[in-house]
C-alpha cells in the first residue's frame, strides 16, 4: 500500500520560541490521539516524533534558524478529510502562535510513495516533477536497460528508459527540432538516422518524401559499443502509435529501412564505402550532465558517434542532434569545445526548444563542415 507524505514549512525572520510553539500544538495532537516521543537534537532546536491510529507518523521539527517543519505521513487508504482537519488545524494554529514573525508558509501537494505507478521522474539539472501518470502500459526489463511506457493525462503515452523520459506522444517539438525545425528539404535526399527507437523521426522524416532513410536503431551501450533493444521497439510500435503511426510495422518501406545492429560498426562500414547522407540525425543520446571523470567513456563514445558521422556527412549536409537542459550550461560548453576537436573542421548553431513531457527547455545542435 502507498503512504501519503504531507509537508508544512514556516520560515521565519528569526528562531521560534520553542517551548511556547509546542505547547501551543499540544492540544491538537491529543485531539489527534497522537503520542508524542521528544529527542535530544544536543542544542538544535526542537524535535519530536508522533504517532497516531490508522499508522499515522509525524515529525516536528522547531529549528533553531528560524524554520518550523512538520511532516506528516499517512497510509493511501486513511481518511484524507481527517488529515486535512489536521493539517488545516495545524497551519491555522502556527500562523497565531509565529504571528508577525513569518516569512513565508508553504504546504505541498502530498507525496505519494510506493504506489503502483510511479508520478516521480526527476528533470536533467535534478529538479523534482511529479506527472499525472495514471497507468502502467508497457513494462518490459532487457538485458541492457528497463524499458516503461506510462501514461500521461497530458502527454499521452511515454517512454522512460532506465528512468529517463525519452519521449511522449505530445513531444512532436523534439522530433521537429532535432530534424531542423522545419528549414530543411528532405524531398529527394538520403538520410542516415541513429538511433530514434520510438519511431517518431522515421514517421515525420517519411513524410517529407526522402530518396531514402537508413535507420540503425540502438538503444543502449557499454562501454563505446551499442547494443541492439528490439524490445524498445517492440513497446513503442504498439503503445506508441501516435507518434510512430505504423512505419514500425515493417522495417524496410519504400524509402526506408531500420538496420538492427550495432551502430559503431555500421557507421565505419559506410565510412570504408564511401556512403554519404544528405542529413545524418543522432538520437542515441543527449549530452552527458556531467564533465566528471566517471563520464569520461560516455564523452568518449559522444566524439566517436561525431567522427564517424562527420565522415559520411556529405560536403553541403547538416548533422542534428539534442544536446540537452538549456540549465546544464557547463555540459553544454564542453560539447561545443568537442565540437572543435573532430577529425573535420565544424561550425554550429544551436536552437532552444520547450519539449512539453520534459518540462524544461532542450537545447538543439545543427552542425556542418566549414
Amino acid at each position: 500500500m502507498a503512504v501519503r507524505h504531507y509537508t508544512l514549512d514556516f520560515k521565519l525572520c528569526g528562531p521560534a520560541d520553542h517551548a511556547a510553539t509546542v505547547r501551543g500544538l499540544q492540544s491538537i495532537f491529543q485531539e489527534q490521539e497522537m503520542t508524542e516521543t521528544v529527542h535530544d537534537t544536543e542544542g538544535h532546536g526542537y524535535l519530536a516524533t508522533f504517532i497516531g491510529k490508522n499508522g499515522r507518523f509525524a515529525v516536528l521539527r522547531v529549528h533553531s534558524h528560524g524554520l518550523v517543519t512538520f511532516d506528516l505521513q499517512c497510509c493511501e487508504g486513511d481518511d484524507l478529510a481527517q488529515v486535512d482537519n489536521l493539517l488545516n488545524a495545524l497551519e491555522k494554529k502556527l500562523k497565531t502562535l509565529l504571528h508577525g514573525d513569518i516569512q513565508r508558509v508553504k504546504r505541498l501537494p502530498a507525496l505519494r510513495r510506493g504506489g503502483d505507478v510511479d508520478r516521480y521522474w526527476p528533470t536533467a539539472d535534478g529538479r523534482f516533477v511529479e506527472y499525472d501518470i495514471d497507468e502502467v502500459v508497457y513494462e518490459k526489463e532487457s538485458a541492457y536497460q528497463n524499458i516503461k511506457i506510462l501514461h500521461s493525462q497530458q502527454f499521452g503515452n511515454i517512454l522512460i528508459l532506465n528512468g529517463d523520459v525519452n519521449l511522449a506522444e505530445s513531444d512532436l517539438p523534439y522530433t521537429h527540432a532535432i530534424m531542423g525545425s522545419g528549414r530543411e528539404r528532405y524531398a529527394g535526399k538520403e538520410v542516415l538516422i541513429l538511433g530514434g527507437g520510438d519511431g517518431g523521426i522515421l514517421c515525420e522524416a517519411v513524410k517529407l518524401k526522402p530518396k531514402m532513410i537508413t535507420m540503425v536503431e540502438i538503444s543502449f551501450y557499454t562501454s563505446i559499443y551499442m547494443h541492439i533493444d528490439q524490445l524498445v521497439i517492440d513497446g513503442c510500435r504498439k503503445h506508441m502509435r501516435k507518434t510512430c503511426g505504423n512505419v514500425l510495422d515493417n522495417l524496410k518501406g519504400d524509402c526506408y529501412e531500420v538496420l538492427v545492429q550495432d551502430c559503431v560498426p555500421v557507421l565505419k562500414k559506410f565510412v570504408e564505402e564511401g556512403r554519404t547522407f544528405d542529413y545524418v540525425i543522432n538520437d542515441l543520446t543527449a549530452v552527458p550532465i556531467s564533465t566528471a571523470p566517471e563520464e569520461e567513456s560516455t564523452w568518449e563514445f559522444l566524439r566517436l558517434i561525431l567522427d564517424l558521422s562527420i565522415k559520411v556527412l556529405r560536403p553541403s549536409g547538416k548533422y542534428f542532434t539534442q544536446g540537452n537542459c538549456v540549465n546544464l550550461t557547463e555540459a553544454l560548453s564542453e560539447y561545443e569545445k568537442l565540437l572543435g576537436r573532430l577529425s573535420c573542421k565544424v561550425d554550429f548553431s544551436k536552437e532552444v526548444v520547450c519539449v512539453p513531457s520534459y518540462m524544461e527547455l532542450w537545447v538543439f545542435y545543427t552542425i556542418w563542415k566549414k
